[in-house]
């Protein structure tokens, strides 16, 4: 059974049970700031859970996207290596909202799982929390489940919200893959094996737990539910890892042609596989690669996909290819997938292109110091001497020759990582003559063994064991910007152990220096002892002529000069290059002049001088050097956008929230704008409307803005918002901004020329930070736009499922809806109606049993609902007497007994039900005038309700 078809299936199936089919939410999570991706199928959901937020349905399924790759759900270092954790996964659940429980929760699953999908039941296992006895009884005792293959498990077992808030014990569904795989049942000792592996997870959401911990029971209990499609997918395919089914085939194939890597079964191609999937569908929901938040995140899996990539031996870019395969997989089902394909090859074609050259550099860095590590163990094991602490170089081969002085008798020998055949092919054909050292991961290490037994002079030597110092890991990751966790993957394949703690160290002692001076190290002022400040000339420019007044090294220390490939700081006597201040961040650009090219990556401000932090990637620098500075005109635009958007902002919060609304921070790139502002509650969807309105209104008037220079006497008087006073020296800059003065306040930053240059304005989240403090985030211009775009895809696929235009799509949904209702009031009106008739008819069938009225029958077309209605119908017209309805449906009997209150005496209604109820494969229980029951094998209900009048026969003795 395909992928594409349990999906489907499962909507089906509870979509013919009343639930409504809700669309995949997005992997954003929407006015959630707990949550940086939405990793579960309920998260879209919570709100209905807590009774926030009013849907038109009781019941609800959908096949929701999830990302686990950051945060404390974070399964991203697992991905690869294991057959079960991804990145991204789809979760399919079905949700009662207060409707039904426990028993028809585990009813829809077990019925699904066995008889639509047609699973074996003696290969399930079940388990409950251990103080569930309610879900045990229906587990066992309704759904025939063997005791012997129910566990009851600890808090694991126990889900909750969050330390407070709705809770409630949980009930899963394990599948058996076989003795043939190690492995325990779940509570075992070996339950950590791979033989069972849970495919379902029920959780019953039936308290609230207080402040002090007490739980107390909710008003409406209500059902989460989650199955794993691509588990499942594996179950019904008949394969143990998640990689072997249908959907993943497709992309390790397409995965194997770009790489040229022919073997789907290597975990760096199911790395890249999994990946394609977050990485899409992430760009779908309009998250874009940066260095913080969800984009950061973004960007770490799509590197690691790209070194995966690079190491099977893929060359230029290959990771956007991709999207194709992906669309041929997931299109139909996600028809915004296929809407956006275009705009995530381009983000990934740019994201590969940007981190090819990091890539390729930190990967030789990273092979010289792991062969420099092993040289150091091997020739200390031949007695022989180490003097140096690197080796001479690393080829693209991977293959580096050593210092022949070092090796004494082993001049000729060669070192090299080796992974496979391939890399020992390269080595053998550099020449006989030579003598081999192969380095060689673990689990490669027989194999290479094998491979050269009978090949003079080489000596394979296995990683294992090997740590690689802390420093070493911070360098690389600090001076050559090669990310920790690309450092671990690679050591880990390698069996070489990183120095952690080392790590660490060294990044604290960074922070404590950039605590202490702001910058690489070091008191500036005191170090360089520099008179006056650096002339700013950027508001008005973007480039400009300026002389090297100081150069700092990477340490900190003072350099009258600094070469090709060392980082430092530059400081000029002026510069067009704006210092991170106010929220606004430092520009970047270049520094050129006589064959030298300084990037810049950041601007800082000290006392007056402006901080060029970056990198010297051509010549040569000295101070006294005359350079020419120039500023990245696009990011300082849409920076600029961005900042004349928050002042705007600013204005509108306190027109629509009050005058209390006062800064508390801000953050002002070039990607967006985030505003901290006191608050005393969340602001409403009505709230945030008005606010953009404001602000765009201001932006539509394209009003000039205006910059004065004047005491702060002066601004105050002129009604400029003075934020952060300490700050400012006499002599402030006042800027006005908008219509008629709409916005006045002292700012130094850099702005738009008029409002009109800002472009769109939309504000895409609000949350609270601290007490009494909220947060907006907004995108202007470009950034708006790539927003809007992805809303319109999102709304045209729900158009495309209503089958209406974007601007029907509310009438149509709502049409939709009053329809479902109307069905559902006159289908309970059919059935009540039909149930009444049939009562009536029902009493021609009473019979006398010594003198008791006993009516016992079997009523088609009804539910446990219609049951027990027409039980309290026909026990008032009965008047004095024993009843026992039963019904069958979708295999399963629903029984109830009732007993008028004149007999209850003499006989039970428990009692009575039970022994209708051992017949039919089941059993129940209930009060001396009314019970209930249920059973497995309706074909014994016949004889079993004809049993009744015997047993009140008896029981009247």
């Amino acid at each position: 059974m395909k992928s594409a078809a349990i999906r489907q299936a499962f909507l089906n199936y509870f979509e013919e049970r009343g639930h409504t089919i809700v669309p995949s939410a997005s992997l954003v999570p929407e006015n959630d700031p707990t949550l940086l991706f939405t990793n579960a199928g309920m998260v879209p959901f919570k709100d209905v859970f807590l009774g926030r937020d009013p849907r038109p349905y009781v019941r609800a399924t959908s096949a929701q996207r999830c990302v686990r790759a950051g945060g404390k759900h974070n399964d991203l270092d697992n991905v690869g290596y294991t057959a079960r954790h991804h990145t991204f996964f789809e979760m399919m659940g079905n949700f009662s909202f207060g409707d039904y429980f426990k028993a028809d929760a585990i009813r829809f699953a077990w019925t699904f799982i066995t008889e639509v999908l047609g699973l074996p039941k003696e290969r399930l296992w079940v388990t409950v929390h251990h103080s569930d006895d309610e879900a045990a009884t229906i587990w066992v005792d309704e759904i025939g489940v063997d005791p012997a293959r129910l566990s009851r498990l600890d808090e694991d077992n126990f889900w909750q919200m969050g330390d407070t808030g709705p809770c409630g014990p949980c009930s899963e569904i394990f599948y058996d893959h076989g003795p043939e795989v190690w492995g325990g049942p779940p509570g075992s000792p070996e339950e950590d094996g791979d033989r069972y592996i849970e495919v379902w997870n029920l959780v019953f959401m039936q308290f609230d737990r207080d402040a002090s911990g007490e739980l107390h029971p909710l008003p409406k209990p209500s059902i989460d539910t989650g199955m794993g499609l691509e588990r499942m997918a594996a179950v019904m395919q008949g394969v143990h890892s998640n990689y072997e089914i249908d959907l993943f085939q497709a992309l390790l194939a397409a995965a194997a042609e770009v790489t040229g890597h022919a073997d789907t079964t290597t975990p760096s191609l199911r790395v890249i596989a999994d990946h394609i999937r977050s990485c899409a569908f992430l760009i779908v929901d309009g998250v874009l690669p940066s260095n913080e938040g969800r984009g950061y995140v973004l960007r770490r899996i799509i590197r690691r996909a790209i070194r995966h990539g690079h190491k099977l031996g893929a060359s230029g870019t290959f990771f956007h290819k991709l999207v194709a395969a992906l669309d041929a997989e997931m299109g139909e089902a996600y028809p915004e997938l296929r809407q956006a394909r275009e705009q995530i090859e381009r983000v990934l074609l740019k994201e590969e292109e940007q981190f090819a050259r990091t890539l390729d550099h930190g990967m030789r860095l990273l092979d010289v110091e792991i062969i420099d590590l092993a040289l150091k163990e091997f020739l200390s094991k031949k007695g022989k001497p180490y003097l140096s602490s690197k080796v001479d170089s690393v080829d693209p081969s991977r293959v580096c020759r050593t210092y022949q002085k070092e090796l004494g008798a082993y001049q000729h020998i060669y070192a090299a990582i080796v992974g496979d055949e391939r890399d020992w092919t390269i080595l053998k054909y550099m020449g006989s003559e030579y003598e081999y050292l192969l380095l060689v991961a673990p689990e490669k290490s027989n194999f290479i063994k094998g491979l050269v037994a009978n090949e003079p002079g080489v000596t394979v030597q296995s990683m294992e064991g090997l740590e690689l110092d802390g420093a070493t890991v911070f360098k690389l990751y600090d001076t050559y910007g090669f990310p920790y966790d690309l450092t671990a993957d690679v050591c880990r394949e390698r069996g070489v152990t990183l120095d952690e703690a080392g790590f660490e160290r060294e990044l604290e002692a960074q922070r404590q220096r950039a605590r202490a001076a702001s910058q690489f190290g070091g008191d500036y002022e005191a170090a360089l002892n520099l008179e006056g400040s650096t002339e700013f000339t950027g508001y008005d420019r973007l480039e400009d002529q300026a002389r090297v007044t100081a150069l700092v090294d990477a340490e900190g220390n003072e350099r009258e000069r600094l070469e090709a490939g060392q980082k430092g700081v530059v400081v000029l006597d002026r510069t067009p290059f704006y210092a991170e201040s106010g929220g606004q961040v430092g520009d970047t650009g270049y520094l050129h002049g006589d064959g030298a090219r300084f990037q810049v990556t950041d601007t800082r401000k000290q006392a007056g001088h402006h901080l060029h932090e970056g990198v010297l990637l051509e010549g040569e620098l000295s101070v006294g050097q005359t350079l020419a500075p120039q500023v990245d005109a696009s990011l300082r635009q849409a920076t600029m956008r961005n900042h004349s958007a928050t002042h705007l902002l600013h204005e509108a919060l306190r027109r629509t929230l009050g005058d209390h609304v006062q800064q508390k921070g801000s953050l002002v790139s070039a990607e967006r704008l985030r505003f901290d502002f006191s608050h005393f509650e969340p602001v409403t969807p009505n709230q945030l409307a008005e606010i953009t309105r404001i602000v765009n209104a201001e932006i539509l008037a394209n009003a000039p803005t205006q910059t004065e220079q004047m005491t702060l006497d002066q601004a105050k008087a002129k009604g400029a918002r003075a934020l952060f006073e300490a700050k400012y020296a006499d002599a402030v800059r006042v800027l006005t901004i908008g219509s008629d003065g709409f916005s006045i306040e002292l700012c130094g930053g850099t702005h738009v020329a008029r409002t009109g240059d800002i472009g769109p304005f939309h504000i895409v989240a609000e949350s609270g930070t601290a007490a009494g403090v909220r947060r907006i985030e907004a995108v202007t211009g470009e950034g708006a736009l790539a927003w809007f775009d992805a809303q319109e895809r999102q709304l045209n696929a729900v158009g495309e499922r209503l089958k209406a235009r974007p601007e029907q799509v509310v009438e149509r949904l709502d049409s939709v809806l009053e329809r479902q209702r109307t069905l559902e009031k006159e289908l309970e009106r059919l059935k009540a109606k039909v149930a009444s008739a049939a009562g009536n008819e029902l009493l021609d069938a009473v019979r006398e049993v010594a003198g008791v009225r006993v009516l016992a029958t079997r009523i088609e077309g009804v539910g446990g609902k219609e049951l027990r209605g027409l039980h309290d119908q026909l026990k008032q017209k009965l008047g004095s007497g024993v009843l026992v309805l039963g019904a069958a449906q979708e295999g399963k009997v629903s029984l109830i007994a009732g007993v008028t209150d004149d007999l209850t005496g003499r006989l039970k209604a428990g009692e009575l039900v039970n022994h209708v109820a051992a017949q039919v494969g089941g059993k129940g229980g209930g009060r001396a005038d009314m019970a209930q029951a249920g059973g497995s094998d309706p074909s014994q209900l016949p004889q079993a309700l004809d049993s009744v009048h015997a047993w009140v026969a008896e029981q009247l003795g």
